[in-house]
């Protein structure tokens, strides 16, 4: 992979938290209020091909677990971000549940925030981040959410999502994602502190960019 080495050091923030709990709006938002200087990485991208496994709607894959995501992937792509070069991340189509033969080349830029439920669980992950923000949202909140957004965006059915979210989300999110807190530098609680938060990190990570 090539690509040109930035003259200022690139800072990697990762967003966790649960499905539906807020961590993509905010890093969306933050992405957007600083314009060309950030990038974001979704970690939904890095999900392995299951189109050969997959067998119905809300069945037998646990998309929730981390086996089911190249997290290795995921750590190599923000090492060579860090390092002044481009990356090709993978593009995964969930409706087909196939990874594409394409990829999205990213070009480093000041700030790299990272999205996803499981970025703060392995180790070798967690060791690229600058900075990590957790979203603590309740779990009733967290199901509506993800209940609108598979539907909507996703072309599921509420069975499936309902089915889904008691075998597999929710069991996995009190194995994995819950404990991931712990290594966050800033817990963010979804119905109070938001706007806090972001404007504080906005006006951070801006300033950051300015040196």
């Amino acid at each position: 992979m090539t690509g040109s080495t930035r003259p200022n050091n690139v800072f990697i923030l990762g967003v966790a938290g649960g499905s539906g709990s807020g961590k993509t709006y905010f890093a969306k938002a933050l992405t957007e209020a600083l314009g060309e200087k950030a990038t974001i990485v979704y970690q939904d991208n890095f999900y392995i091909d299951q189109s050969h496994r997959f067998d119905h709607d809300g069945g037998s894959v646990n998309f929730d677990h981390p086996e089911s995501l190249e997290l290795t992937l995921l750590a190599k792509c923000l090492s060579e971000l860090k390092s002044g070069k481009s990356t090709e991340i993978p593009v995964y189509d969930f409706k087909t549940h196939t990874r594409q033969g394409t990829t999205l080349r990213v070009p480093p830029t000041n700030i790299i925030i990272v999205d996803g439920i499981l970025i703060f669980h392995p180790d070798y992950l967690r060791n690229q981040f600058d900075e990590m923000i957790f979203f603590d949202t309740p779990e009733s909140l967290r199901f509506e959410r993800r209940l609108e957004r598979d539907v909507v965006e996703r072309g599921r059915t509420v069975e499936g999502v309902k089915a889904q979210f008691l075998r597999q989300v929710k069991p996995m999110h009190d194995e994995f994602v819950e404990p991931s807190k712990l290594h966050a530098h800033t817990i963010i609680k979804d119905l109070g502190d938001y706007k806090e938060h972001f404007d504080l990190y906005k006006n951070r990570l801006l300033q950051l960019c300015s040196q």
